[in-house]
């Protein structure tokens, strides 16, 4: 009794705590919104661009910047708020130039060079770029490598050393544990199961893998040789023989412009915008700018806008929020903009490697309608790949980045078998009554029959000849053709260009350039959808849902990823479209 009043108690103070917080934070936010002033951008002023936080295709207004970091809502920045912000920098008197500090990249490869593309057209403006950081990744390297001036911490790193995707396999684990990965598939290059069904990589995947990343890395190498004057075969060398392993050697060779401190910097900083050595720089956030109003480049008003559809995150059945692709909240979002007269365009931008495939089937139908009413262009961020590539095969024209990873033209479908792990190791049995032979089909708690193996696979096939049927039908490729580039093989956006599963090379202002020339206008808005969750409600949410990860974060550190990989498990019943891996590239 005594335990029982106790735990009560400690349950009713926790409730009263977290509601008490909730309101501190809630007045909080009052009180910062009522008061913020406009921001104002002074003379000489510098674009300061720090890229640690997670970077995706766009966000909710983060209402809590003025908190620590680590608290209620994950930190990310928009992909977005980026290239409108260089852009903007690039017409702004009030700046004088952009400091990339590169201390750590959080994007993927196509987000990456779509900031590095929009950093190069800034410099057609003749302002400065520079670029500093204790330590270099080769990704923070290759975004760096547009800067005028590129410094390194005397003490630090740039390690030139070439690309790996580097795969974890449990089928040792689950072997241990008595559990095994039912999977069916079709594609030899659809290899999303095998980790749990290997132990290393099928010679199919290894063959696909390295094209791929040696796609990435040549065209890495291209970029860093253009801009650094230094020829392809040397960087390459440098790689193999591990050359720059110091920052005295990256001096040596031409990798860096020189060897600063933190302090030097911000003195070189001063120079460059005539700021008397005693003044503070005068510099200014992505966060910041991205308030900043910008004069239309048109006068008077226009009713016609081009409306981008964001969907990122895997493709689940239903009305799920931002960072998944929701088969229902997407389709109504390109229903919305296919109905509005008043959007003369729609651009689909994605950043998905699949999921359900049930769910891309869904948003393809409309789609495909909206392809039929208005011009429609498909934007391909880090990824778009299986059930993200699937979805915009009917676009009118097709962009993505060469580096970033697309096809992925395959199916499968997973059933777990947890029986042994039950019975032998736990020694607990399940029995079932069925009025049918079949009623039970999937269960994780007996193994597929042969005949339930065949039935799955006729499935698979019928949903793999759809997929193929509507790539085919949306790019103008026979079905062979499809075929031929599919098996769910993975291809860089460099091979798809050659393949014909792109139409050019260009980042999302691209694409909506495309979209406004095909429709004939002039002038234009720019409208996102579908519309972005009320920042209050995503706290809300965030507040359980992200103290919960965190809590297992801290726990298994770095560990924590392989962690993630396992109990996805339990989500891929059914048959999935889906990028047939799970990688780290380093």
């Amino acid at each position: 009794m005594r335990s029982f009043l106790k735990y009560t108690l400690a349950t009713i103070v926790g409730i009263f705590l977290s509601t008490l917080l909730f309101f501190i934070l809630l007045i909080l936010i009052i009180s910062a919104s009522s008061s913020e002033k406009p921001v104002e951008v002074k003379d000489n002023s510098i674009l300061y661009i720090k890229l640690n936080e997670k970077i995706v295709d766009r966000t909710v207004d983060n209402p809590f910047d003025f908190l620590p970091a680590g608290l209620p809502m994950v930190r990310e920045i928009g992909l977005n708020d980026i290239l409108d912000c260089i852009n903007k920098a690039k017409k702004d008197d009030h700046i004088s130039g952009i400091y990339l500090d590169m201390i750590s990249l959080a994007a993927g490869f196509g987000s990456t060079e779509e900031i590095r593309n929009a950093l190069l057209d800034f410099k057609e403006s003749g302002k400065f770029i520079m670029a500093f950081s204790d330590t270099y990744t080769q990704k923070a390297y290759y975004l760096a490598s547009v800067a005028d001036s590129l410094y390194l911490n005397p003490s630090g790193d740039l390690l030139l050393r070439g690309l790996g995707a580097e795969i974890m396999f449990y089928k040792g684990a689950l072997d241990k544990l008595g559990i095994e990965a039912q999977v069916i598939r079709h594609g030899d290059y659809k290899s999303y199961g095998e980790p749990y069904t290997n132990d290393r990589m099928s010679s199919e995947n290894r063959t696909q893998t390295m094209q791929w990343i040696g796609s990435l890395w040549d065209h890495m190498l291209k970029g860093i040789a253009e801009q650094r004057d230094i020829d392809v075969e040397t960087l390459d060398q440098y790689a193999e023989n591990f050359t720059i392993r110091s920052a005295q050697l990256a001096l040596e060779h031409q990798m860096v412009d020189g060897l600063k401190f933190k302090d030097e910097i911000i003195d070189e900083l001063k120079k460059l915008t005539g700021t008397s050595p005693k003044k503070d720089l005068n510099n200014i956030t992505i966060n910041k700018y991205k308030k900043v109003h910008v004069k239309k480049e048109y006068k008077g008003y226009t009713r016609d806008k081009v409306a981008v559809i964001y969907a990122h995150g895997d493709f689940i059945l239903g009305n799920t929020g931002e960072g998944t692709v929701g088969s229902e909240r997407i389709s109504r979002a390109i229903r919305k903009a296919r109905r509005d007269s008043t959007v003369k365009a729609i651009v689909l931008r994605v950043n998905s490697g699949g999921g359900v495939a049930l769910a891309s089937e869904v948003i393809y139908r409309e789609v495909v309608l909206a392809s039929e009413t208005k011009p429609l262009v498909a934007s391909i961020g880090d990824v778009a790949a299986s059930g993200g590539y699937f979805i915009l095969a009917p676009a009118d024209t097709v962009l993505a980045s060469p580096n970033s990873i697309t096809g992925s033209i395959g199916v499968f479908a997973m059933f777990p078998n947890i029986q042994p792990f039950f019975n032998k190791k736990l020694g607990i049995t399940i029995d079932v009554a069925k009025t049918n032979k079949h009623a039970d089909v999937g269960t994780p708690f007996r193994p597929l029959s042969a005949d339930e193996k065949d039935i799955l696979y006729t499935m698979v096939e019928r949903t793999y000849d759809s997929f193929v049927t509507g790539v085919s039908s949306g790019r103008h490729m026979t079905k062979q053709d499809v075929n031929n580039i599919g098996g769910g093989r993975v291809w860089s956006g460099e091979a798809a260009l050659e393949n014909g599963l792109i139409d050019m090379y260009g980042g999302l202002s691209d694409a909506i350039k495309v979209a406004g020339e095909m429709a004939g206008l002039e002038k234009y808005r720019v409208i996102s959808l579908p519309v972005l969750e009320d920042p209050l409600d995503v706290f809300i949410r965030e507040l359980t849902e992200n103290t919960r990860t965190r809590m297992v974060q801290k726990e298994l550190g770095e560990f924590y990823k392989y962690f993630k990989s396992v109990s996805e498990l339990e989500n891929l019943f059914g048959i999935q479209a889906r990028i047939p891996f799970m990688f780290e590239i380093h």
